[in-house]
C-alpha cells in the first residue's frame, strides 16, 4: 500500500472525526464526499459508493466511541433521548445497510443528497430558546423522537452513516433540546446506529478493511480532540458551522449528481 494512500485516508479520517466529535455528528457528511473525490486528485484508485459507505459505516463507530467518551462527565448526556432514538435508528439502520446491497451507486449518492438537503434546511430554520432550559428540566415528545429516528436510521443504513448529521438538527428544531445535550446524547445515539450500519456493510461484503482501519485510528485519536474544543465553542457558533458544513456538502453531492 503507497505511504501516499496511507497518509491521503489518514488525513480524511482525522478531519472529519475532528469535526464529529465537535459536532456531535458520526462525520460521514464530511467523509462520504472526501472519500468519493478526494483520492482520485492525487492519482489513487477512486472508491466505488458501496465501498466509501462500508469504510463510514466502520469509522463512523470508533468516531463516535471517541467523542461520547470525551462528553461522559458534565451531564449533557440525556440517557432517555439516548435509549428512545438509539433502538429506533439501530432497527432503521440495519434494514437500510441491509437493503443498500441491491441499490445502484447513483440511487445511494441520491438518498445521501436528499438525507443533507434535508438537515440543511433544517438548520437554518430558527432555534431560539433551546439554550436557555436547564439539563434537569429538559422533556421531548417520546413517540416523534423514536419515529424519526427510526426514518433516519433507514436512510443512513443505506449510505453507511449513521444519521448524525440528520439527527442533530430534529433534536434542534423539532425535540427543541438544548445544543450542548443534543451534540452529546447524538455521538451517542450514533455510536447505536453505527453498529446496525457496520453489521449491514460487513455482512454483504461492502468494507475495504485496509483502508477502514486506516480511519479508525484517525478516529481514536481525533474525535476526542473536537469534542474537547466543541465545549468550549459557543453554541451558537456551532450551529453555524454545522449548518454551512451540511449545506456545502448538499450543494457538492447535488451538482455531482446532476451534472
Amino acid at each position: 500500500m503507497e505511504i501516499t494512500f496511507i497518509i491521503t485516508i489518514f488525513l480524511i479520517g482525522f478531519i472529519g472525526s475532528y469535526i464529529s466529535g465537535m459536532l456531535g455528528i458520526g462525520g460521514s457528511i464530511i467523509k462520504y464526499p472526501m472519500l468519493l473525490f478526494i483520492p482520485p486528485l492525487f492519482g489513487l484508485a477512486a472508491f466505488s459508493a458501496h465501498e466509501v459507505s462500508g469504510i463510514s459505516a466502520i469509522q463512523v463507530l470508533f468516531a463516535s466511541i471517541g467523542g461520547v467518551w470525551a462528553y461522559r462527565k458534565g451531564g449533557y448526556l440525556n440517557k432517555k433521548l439516548i435509549i428512545y432514538m438509539g433502538i429506533s435508528v439501530l432497527i432503521g439502520s440495519m434494514i437500510g445497510s441491509f437493503g443498500s446491497q441491491s441499490m445502484s451507486e447513483n440511487s445511494i449518492n441520491i438518498v445521501y443528497g436528499f438525507l443533507a438537503l434535508t438537515a440543511a434546511v433544517m438548520m437554518f430554520i430558527p432555534k431560539k430558546g433551546i439554550d436557555d432550559i436547564p439539563l434537569n428540566q429538559v422533556t421531548f415528545n417520546k413517540w416523534i423522537a423514536a419515529i424519526l429516528a427510526f426514518i433516519v436510521g433507514i436512510g443512513s443504513g443505506i449510505v453507511g452513516a449513521a444519521g448524525g448529521f440528520l439527527l442533530v438538527p430534529i433534536m434542534l428544531v423539532v425535540l427543541k433540546i438544548p445544543t450542548r445535550v443534543t451534540i452529546a446524547s447524538s455521538l451517542a445515539i450514533t455510536f447505536i446506529s453505527s453498529i446496525g450500519a457496520t453489521v449491514g456493510k460487513v455482512s454483504t461484503g461492502q468494507v475495504d478493511y485496509l483502508s477502514a482501519l486506516i480511519m479508525v485510528v484517525a478516529s481514536l485519536i481525533a474525535a476526542p480532540l473536537g469534542a474537547m474544543a466543541g465545549k468550549k465553542i459557543n453554541t451558537k457558533i456551532l450551529q453555524v458551522i454545522l449548518a454551512l458544513l451540511i449545506l456545502g456538502t448538499a450543494i457538492k453531492i447535488w451538482m455531482d449528481i446532476l451534472l
